[in-house]
């Protein structure tokens, strides 16, 4: 199975990314997700979005923090995503209707 990935929104010269990286680190390892880290000032769709949020921590396109940490909500977030439930593909509708 593959891998959670993380998306940190960060910049250059951002204490506060930084510090969230960092903060990030014992989640990664607790959870063995993958983080990637991408600069918003290199990309002009996020700039316009999140420019003045960052840092943004995200998975699959949806938005778990911004400024700091929430330990508890991310920790919660990936220990539901981790569940056997929240890895099985949804049931196909049968194809006789019942």
């Amino acid at each position: 199975m593959p891998s959670m990935k993380l998306t940190l929104l960060s910049r250059s010269c951002c204490h506060l990314c930084s510090d969230m990286e960092a903060a990030l680190a014992p989640l990664v390892d607790e959870f063995g997700v993958e983080l990637e880290v991408l600069d918003v000032d290199d990309d002009a769709a996020l700039l316009e979005v999140y420019d003045e949020l960052v840092p943004v921590l995200l998975h699959d396109g949806v938005e778990l923090c911004h400024y700091f940490l929430d330990v508890g909500r991310v920790r919660d977030h990936l220990r539901a995503m981790s569940s056997p439930i929240a890895r099985q593909p949804s049931p196909s509708p049968s194809a006789n209707g019942s």
